[in-house]
């Protein structure tokens, strides 16, 4: 236990180190929300990476390949998709944000769709959803603790010292923002993705060829998706793969990673640097799973698949290491979840009917992240069988942001109405669906909740978009904004007049 606990709390002492050398008081709530759109290509991938691959799919992906088998490519798979769609949208969200000041997610459906209304149902919507990825970064860092103390804390003791130390690094969020959340997933994102790799690898080498399993030898089971005649439907593998991707950049916590970027073209290149890494690191995870598929240990509790494996292969350095990469990604996840939740709450929610300076912005973003915190902490004492359904749960909800973000962003038609009533209408109908169907829909081919409750969203945002006319001056409003990013110096009066209307009191 000297070992294990003691490699993470040098890992821990670095982290702060980091922040406290890099400490810069915020100016504004533009610098304490996005760090004054400020920095480059490689901390945008590794901040990208840190937010979107958490600690707890150390658990999750492998625990689905030993027990699933290669239905967890999916993850994989999506992941790229998303980064397509990084580069599809970067230029106009980035551009916007720059030059209407925008904040956050819902800052943008405001602006487009003129509409306080909205930022204030997208804020909602995008806390709900992210609560349960919250929880499974907290079961994760329970699971983790468990591990490192060789099952000396039980799994409430384990998840309460989880929240403990993530409430600490909570400290410096607070105290920095954004830009204490950017710095240190540099370094996190190193560990996790970087070191992580790296130690993947290494135990794909020894399952090969220090026990001679081969994904060659997998029992057919393993090695087959599902079809005509299965348990979820032969459409299952394609709604999970087509939430994950279309959801990728509904997340508030990725979509602000987009105003963090001091250009458009750090944004891209940051999707280039990100997506071969992210290819290795959930590949090779992937792999790792089905491998170790073939080991008792691992069969007998699929989650627990990397501590396993880390521990049987190295003793406990490689265990602490392993320890390192898990406690790494979650931090990142975590800390990005919270922060922009909090700030949410402080710019489109609370910032709504109450107008706030930047002392008390910053001030109601402080409560917001402690609020969420607290939430998600106590929700994650709560048993759960599969951690992989915790992920694909809080998708069916996100997902319901597609229509207004990606319609939004590349339709003119698209008005107030629709977007709120699609979100309303069809985050209430994956609510439904999925208590209903908590995997997937029979008689839709195995389609999710999430899937057809985005199919009646869309119906009703296109339905508004056709059936309910738009004045002149909002129709002409929207063409200049899509103009702006034809324009390259687009002037002060141009911009002024296209930006929304002051929020009310």
């Amino acid at each position: 236990m000297i070992i294990t606990f003691g490699l993470v709390a040098l890992f821990c002492v670095a982290v702060i180190i980091v922040l406290q050398m890099a400490h810069v008081s915020d100016k504004s709530f533009t610098d304490y929300a996005v760090a004054n759109r400020s920095f480059g290509p490689f901390y945008q991938a590794m901040s990208f990476l840190n937010t979107w691959w958490p600690g707890g799919i150390f658990l999750a992906i492998t625990g689905l390949a030993a027990s699933g088998g290669v239905i967890s490519f999916y993850f994989l798979v999506y992941s790229l998709l998303t980064v397509v769609l990084m580069y599809v949208m970067a230029e106009r969200v980035w551009v916007w944000g720059k030059l209407f000041d925008l904040k956050t997610q819902p800052d943008l459906f405001a602006l487009r769709y003129n509409s306080h209304g909205m930022s204030v149902i997208g804020a909602i919507v995008g806390i709900i959803s992210g609560i349960p990825w919250l929880i499974l970064g907290f079961k994760g860092l329970g699971d983790l603790f468990q591990a490192l103390s060789f099952g000396k804390l039980g799994a409430t003791e384990a998840v309460i010292a989880g929240v403990l130390l993530m409430v600490v690094r909570q400290f410096w969020t607070i105290r920095m923002g954004m830009r204490g959340v950017i710095l240190s997933d540099m370094l996190q994102g190193v560990a996790a993705y970087i070191g992580g790799t790296i130690i993947i690898i290494g135990l794909i080498i020894w399952l090969a060829f220090g026990h001679g399993f081969s994904l060659a030898k997998l029992p057919a089971a393993q090695v087959t998706l599902p079809g005509l005649g299965s348990g979820v439907g032969p459409l299952y593998v394609f709604a999970i793969i087509f939430s994950g991707a279309l959801g990728g950049w509904c997340w508030p916590s990725i979509f602000i990673r987009l105003y963090t970027a001091n250009s458009v073209r750090s944004v891209q290149r940051a999707g280039a640097f990100g997506a071969p890494l992210s290819f290795l690191f959930a590949g090779g995870l992937v792999i790792l799973g089905l491998l170790a598929s073939f080991l008792p240990e691992v069969a007998k509790a699929p989650e627990a698949m990397w501590f396993t494996v880390c521990q049987m292969a190295g003793g406990p350095f490689l265990l602490g290491l392993g320890g390192v990469v898990v406690l790494a990604a979650t931090m990142g996840n975590v800390d990005g979840g919270i922060q922009a939740s909090g700030a949410q709450i402080a710019n489109d929610i609370v910032g709504v009917y109450k107008p706030l300076n930047h002392k008390q912005s910053v001030i109601v973003a402080k409560v917001g992240m402690g609020v969420v915190t607290i939430i998600a902490a106590w929700l994650s004492t709560i048993q759960i069988p599969h951690l992989f359904m915790l992920a694909i749960l809080s998708y069916q909800g996100i997902i319901q942001l597609a229509v207004p973000q990606y319609l939004g962003v590349f339709w003119k038609r698209g008005n107030k109405a629709g977007a709120i009533g699609g979100v309303v209408i069809g985050f209430a109908a994956a609510i439904i669906l999925q208590s209903l169907y908590p995997t997937s829909i029979g008689w839709a081919w195995g389609l999710t909740s999430g899937v057809i409750a985005l199919v009646i969203n869309f119906l009703v945002y296109a339905a508004c978009a056709y059936l309910l006319p738009v004045s002149a001056a909002e129709a002409t409003r929207v063409d200049g904004l899509f103009d702006l990013t034809s324009t390259r110096t687009p002037s002060a009066g141009a911009v002024s007049a296209l930006a929304l209307k002051p929020r009310r009191a």
